[in-house]
């Protein structure tokens, strides 16, 4: 489907009078049920001082977008930076912190890479398929997941099978010549409850390296198309034995090739081939009012790079976990949880051609820990404390409180913890490793209020704070990696209003200011100080409903970025996004739908000569039964 079409269709959309009637907000301290910041259920408003924000099904499908990069992107608190299109690699920066910082799950399961470089979490290629919810918490809660989470945890959390039946299908297409196709089904029968999904995605797409970008390309020379496909089948699956013993697995497998280009040459031939298989198995054992869950989980996953038909790296980073958790409410508003986990990851790396090399290590670690929380009235409380024992760095002992106080309309939150982050086993043992690091520890807290100002008006703010010690780099003058002395100090504001001016119309406003500084006391790169976004959403009618997003990010430091005229500055340029969507239920079997992103066709980089796409549009048909 051409643009032409795509554009006419979309126009339709929204012009429409006709979608559904519900009506969604971004909720920062409503009663939405989340997992992430306790490993329990609770509401948002029962998380204690957590700073949590959740982006719901209705959410993600009224934005239309494919990949669950582009629907975090407009959070309060993150950012996210990527080196060309869909599926190239994404860094996520939360409260300013490096990526490797930020803990990503699928229903509770680590898939950030062990052998990656840091151990991060790319969102690359991770669709928004069959999932339920996203869950972001801010703020250190290694106390909780160990490793990884010293900034903070996203949580992808996927569908479960309901009493009623449904099976659904759809295709799409759009702009840069992408396809989508997909179908799935979900339902409970006997003892079974299911959802699962299966699509594949194909775009031809655009160059990685910035063809528009006249200080790297001043010719005008037109660059080859980096194309990329996807292909993502997810399940979950769950069993009721009776009434105390059920049976909860999920799994998720993801293939994907991208073609790629590397720093500011324009290369042909090269590829990526990656395959992601996480899953999870959980035995629930609940006899009120303690809940027994002993579970196993783990995530395989692999990168092949090619050059002209030819490997030039692979990688194949392994992790899996057994675990037990039990939870007892004590008294009415009291719950006390314990767990006790072994996780064992390992990393192997083989590189060809004049830098040959390889690596095959494995680390193992054990923990546990203990968690309190409570509610006395307007006091809600929650306290952790954790020891994880590392077989190379050692014990150690990560704890973390966050009270919140509602008095009549007012809500006062606060939290303090600590974490820490393992250098990986690329950062220990890779030709560029250094086997002397150890871990990166921080201390983290944040104080905020948010205030119901009247029906259907309320809005928020929080100061936060995180310093982290022993930031481990890269040194460009030994190639190694090395243990930075001193602090690294990230600290700002966070906050939000929401609007319900009339029936069916929703306004969403953010706002995050962000500073940091390393130790040497220079400004960390690719972070903006200053960002802001809108949402708003309308139900036109029970049948139609029209949204739009708008995203201003500031100026901020990359290395090699220039000015317009090509003079050297180091500041990427600030930059405003807008993005449309609409859906049109036809009746209750057929909905059509369809975005344009970046209506203003605006130029801007998030990574210094790195391509982005610029007016583009989408169109699809949703069948369900």
């Amino acid at each position: 489907m051409n643009k032409k079409v795509c554009l006419l269709v979309m126009a339709g959309l929204l012009c429409s009078k006709g979608l559904f009637a519900e009506e969604t907000t971004k909720s920062f301290t409503g009663n939405e049920v989340v997992v992430t910041a306790t490993k329990t259920l609770n509401s948002i408003a029962d998380a204690g001082g957590s700073s949590v924000t959740v982006i719901t099904a209705e959410e993600i499908r009224q934005s239309g977008q494919h990949s669950v990069e582009e629907v975090i992107k407009g959070t309060v608190g993150v950012d996210i930076v990527s080196n060309g299109g869909i599926g190239t690699t994404t860094s996520v920066f939360m409260r300013g912190a490096d990526s490797q910082n930020v803990l990503v799950m699928v229903d509770g399961v680590p898939v950030n890479d062990p052998s990656s470089a840091n151990r991060t979490g790319n969102l690359g290629n991770m669709m928004v398929d069959n999932i339920e919810r996203i869950e972001v918490v801010r703020g250190p809660v290694s106390v909780l997941y160990g490793t990884n989470a010293m900034a903070g945890a996203i949580n992808i959390i996927t569908k479960k099978g309901g009493l009623k039946p449904e099976v659904h299908a759809g295709l799409e297409g759009g702009s840069y010549g992408t396809s989508r196709v997909y179908a799935g089904a979900s339902g409970e029968k006997g003892l079974l409850n299911y959802a699962v999904e299966l699509s594949k995605l194909k775009t031809d797409g655009f160059s990685a390296v910035d063809e528009d970008n006249r200080c790297i390309n001043p010719s005008g020379s037109s660059y080859e198309k980096d194309g990329y496909e996807n292909t993502t089948a997810s399940g979950n699956f769950g069993f009721r034995f009776n009434e105390h013993l059920s049976l909860e697995t999920s799994l998720r497998y993801t293939d994907s090739v991208l073609e790629y280009d590397s720093g500011a040459k324009d290369n042909a031939g090269t590829t990526q081939d990656s395959e992601l298989f996480s899953g999870r198995a959980a035995l629930r054992l609940d006899y009120a009012p303690f809940v027994s869950t002993l579970y196993y989980q783990m995530t395989d996953q692999d990168r092949v790079y090619m050059e002209n038909g030819s490997k030039s790296s692979t990688y194949n980073g392994y992790l899996y976990e057994f675990g037990w958790q039990g939870d007892l409410e004590v008294v009415k508003g009291n719950t006390v949880t314990a767990g006790l986990n072994f996780q064992h990851e390992s990393a192997e790396n083989e590189s060809f051609g004049a830098y040959a090399s390889s690596f095959d290590e494995e680390i193992a670690s054990h923990s546990i820990f203990l968690q309190d929380q409570w509610r006395l009235g307007g006091l809600k409380f929650v306290g952790g404390i954790r020891y994880e024992d590392n077989e190379k760095f050692g014990g150690t002992t990560t704890w973390r409180v966050a009270p919140s106080y509602t008095f009549g309309d007012t809500v006062l939150k606060f939290s303090y913890g600590t974490g820490f982050r393992a250098p990986s086993l690329y950062e220990l043992y890779s030709p560029y490793g250094n086997e002397t690091l150890q871990a990166e520890t921080t201390k983290g807290w944040d104080a905020g209020i948010e205030q119901r100002i009247a029906d259907g008006l309320k809005a928020g703010a929080t100061y936060f704070r995180t310093d982290y010690e022993d930031r481990i780099d890269f040194d460009l003058t030994d190639w190694k990696y090395v243990q930075v002395e001193g602090i690294t100090q990230t600290q700002g504001v966070e906050s939000f209003m929401e609007w319900r001016p009339a029936d069916g119309l929703s306004l969403t406003g953010t706002y995050t200011y962000t500073y940091t500084e390393d130790a040497a006391g220079n400004e960390l790169k690719r972070r903006p100080k200053h960002k802001a976004g809108l949402n708003a959403s309308y139900a036109v009618s029970d049948k139609a409903r029209v949204s739009t997003n708008m995203q201003w990010v500031g100026s901020r430091l990359d290395t090699g970025a220039k000015s317009e005229e090509c003079e050297a500055t180091g500041k990427l340029d600030s930059y405003v996004l807008v993005n449309l969507a609409g859906s049109y239920r036809l009746n209750e079997h057929v909905e059509l739908y369809g975005r344009i992103d970046n209506l203003f066709d605006e130029f801007y980089e998030e990574a210094w000569k790195y391509a982005t796409p610029g007016r583009s549009a989408y169109a699809g048909i949703k069948f369900t039964y």
